[in-house]
């Protein structure tokens, strides 16, 4: 690559691009830590799509019908922090791109949505932005479906590298990209052939071109160093009814003694090698120095959509009242003044009537009444619907030919559809909520993680929560799932015991604006154990006294979804004897440790004996058993030892003790 004939093309974009090498390098090497190379090598591209292409005003990061730019390559954090800086995003200042990945800098290692506004998603785990990306376009058409294009039409841009594309979670989003058509979705490849082992041809030889066309993409090769040849695939990207990979070829570490290498992938800190690269560059300005010239271009191109934004905010303003409410509403993630109704109503039928069924079948009822007033909710399923009970029949397919449609099938694909849900509820004005079994956590977990981090409110539908789900096995029966949950920080995890809690669980839910929620349903069918209507939210404690002890209290039996009906059958057995029982529903474990003591010390006081029982590994509980005023010889658990295993759901709670006779053999043996 001749840089001198870079220069001279064209020279005065080489010097605004090169503004965005220039601090990528000076960061890093001031870290002595980060990603030099793909921020050089990457800097054309992101020039003209910023100047030229992306609709975005720096003054207002958060406006609604703004382009998203999601950087899943984010270990070249430094070419989103620089654009920020160099456009006048008011949170990313010079002082913070001198503070890269220091200790309170919203500049971090990777990028994180929470620490400044315009970073749209939190990248690192290769595939998780390019994957969210899917979610972001599914989300904007939706809602121009919804609410027209005058206020909602706009693109997603994406800059993947060769590790976002071989992580597996890449062949998922794009695979459901392609089969939505979302022609506003714009993947830029950095096409640099360079992993930080060596050479892509070391582990891989896919044609990722060809990849990208057998899955329904729009696909263009050029020079990604070749500003005129940016922005006509750019152009062109945009025309297409598809959804759009631009090959991007370039040079890792442009210039830097370094490129076209391996250790071009990481930290370029040698001063030596980098006042060549910059002598080669032709930059003569002192480390994080930018020419008032080339800054002041650049705060213009922030400032260009400034007009557009002035105009779609007239637009919004002649919408009705009542237009506006609704859309700022579900922008801001609020949930409508209707839902707490409905859920109290399906509660008092549900005690009144005391129907025994699966929570899967609960959750189920819950969505029929919450989707019909909660416009914004988006669901679907894993390729398991029948199973995970996630379609309501208003709901209608999110297809080619329905973008008002409220239901995706997402295929086989958990990983994608967790990442996809994650970016649906980082756009904004939309609530995904999705399922699969609760044993594929394990496929969903990198976007379940993400989401808790990156304090998005989806909804994870786990379903089939134990060996309750009998025949299919060890393999489909989880035992240690929960406490992967419950060990997540952020993280609202709901084992229902019945109707009454399950809907519950669900308003929970739904009003969170920070914290996603697992919600973790039987197969099997459940009791009613919640007879007499409470119009309070019970649920929202935490854990809470289903039923009292009758005479003196001695033992306190504390249950999860399935067996908590065990618990109860327990206490009957107990207080036949004249031992007296408290049953505690547990449903969120994370809602009871957030109250205070005073109400902890009321729900578990000191004194009884303690068994909790959990079709699951024992994980966790101590805290519960032990803590809290417990004491070490007067608690056990009854649970899971191990890996279940192929059998009726019946035949399997006896062969492993989970039984109302074996807890009030426990109790019994400690009294």
């Amino acid at each position: 690559m001749d840089i001198q004939e870079l220069r001279t093309r064209n020279p005065d974009h080489w010097m605004r691009a090169t503004a965005i090498r220039a601090l990528a390098l000076d960061a890093v090497a001031a870290a002595n830590s980060g990603h030099s190379g793909m921020p050089i090598g990457m800097a054309d591209v992101a020039t003209v799509l910023f100047s030229k292409h992306l609709k975005f005003d720096a003054a207002q990061p958060e406006w609604a019908d703004r382009d998203r730019f999601i950087l899943s390559a984010g270990h070249g954090s430094m070419l989103l922090y620089a654009l920020l800086y160099l456009c006048g995003d008011p949170e990313i200042t010079l002082e913070q791109v001198k503070n890269f990945r220091q200790l309170g800098a919203k500049t971090a290692g990777h990028p994180e949505n929470f620490l400044a506004k315009a970073i749209e998603t939190t990248t690192g785990p290769l595939g998780q932005g390019i994957a969210n990306s899917v979610g972001f376009a599914i989300a904007e058409e939706s809602l121009r479906a919804r609410f027209g294009r005058k206020l909602i039409d706009h693109h997603t841009y994406v800059i993947a590298g060769d590790g976002c594309l071989m992580e597996g979670i890449s062949h998922e989003a794009i695979g459901l990209a392609g089969r939505l058509e979302l022609g506003h979705l714009i993947v830029f490849w950095d096409n640099n052939d360079i992993t930080i082992d060596g050479k892509v041809s070391l582990s891989d030889r896919t044609d990722q071109v060809a990849r990208f066309k057998a899955s329904g993409w729009h696909v263009q090769e050029i020079d990604g160093h070749d500003p005129e040849a940016i922005d006509a695939a750019i152009d062109a990207a945009k025309k297409t009814g598809q959804p759009s990979m631009i090959a991007c070829k370039s040079h890792i570490a442009l210039g830097h003694a370094a490129q076209d290498t391996s250790k071009g992938h990481g930290a370029l800190t040698n001063d030596d090698q980098n006042n060549a690269a910059k002598e080669a560059w032709g930059w003569t300005s002192a480390p994080f120095d930018i020419p008032a010239e080339v800054k002041s271009w650049w705060e213009k191109a922030g400032s260009r959509g400034a007009a557009d934004r002035a105009e779609w905010e007239t637009r919004l303003a002649d919408m009705s009242a009542a237009r506006q409410a609704e859309f700022t509403r579900v922008m801001t993630g609020e949930a409508p003044k209707k839902l707490s109704a409905v859920i109290k109503a399906l509660k008092k039928q549900v005690s009144e009537t005391a129907p025994k069924v699966a929570t899967r079948k609960a959750s189920e009822m819950a969505l029929e009444v919450i989707n019909p007033v909660m416009p914004e909710t988006l669901g679907g399923s894993a390729d398991l619907t029948g199973s995970n009970n996630t379609l309501t029949g208003d709901l209608g397919v999110f297809d080619t030919d329905n973008r008002k449609g409220r239901y995706i099938y997402y295929g086989i694909r958990e990983h994608g559809m967790a990442s996809a849900m994650n970016g649906m509820a980082l756009h904004g004005g939309v609530r995904p909520y999705g399922g699969t079994f609760m044993a594929f956590t394990d496929y969903a977990r990198p976007a379940m993680r993400l989401a808790a981090l990156m304090q998005t409110p989806t909804v994870f539908v786990m379903t089939h929560d134990s060996i309750g789900l009998g025949e299919d096995g060890p393999t489909h029966q989880p035992v240690e799932h929960l406490a992967i949950s419950r060990a997540t920080p952020n993280t609202l995890v709901f084992r229902p015991a019945d109707t009454v809690e399950t809907a519950e669980a669900w308003e929970i839910a739904l009003r969170q604006t920070g914290t996603p929620s697992v919600m973790s349903l039987t197969r099997q069918g459940l009791p009613t154990v919640r007879l007499e209507h409470k119009n309070a939210n019970l649920t929202e404690k935490g854990a809470y006294v289903l039923a009292d002890a009758e005479g003196k209290r001695q033992a306190i039996l504390m249950a999860t979804g399935s067996e908590v009906s065990i618990a109860m059958a327990a206490r009957d057995l107990l207080q036949a004897e004249g031992i007296g029982t408290r049953v505690v529903s547990m449903p969120c474990w994370e809602l009871f440790e957030a109250q205070d003591e005073s109400y902890r010390r009321r729900v578990l006081p000191g004194g009884p004996v303690r068994v909790a029982v959990e079709a699951a590994v024992s994980f966790g509980w101590d805290r519960w058993l032990f803590g809290e005023r417990g004491k070490r010889d007067k608690g056990a658990f009854v649970g899971m030892p191990g890996f279940g295993a192929s059998a009726p759901a019946e035949e399997l709670f006896k062969h492993f003790g989970i039984t109302a006779e074996a807890v009030a053999e426990k109790v019994k043996g400690m009294l």
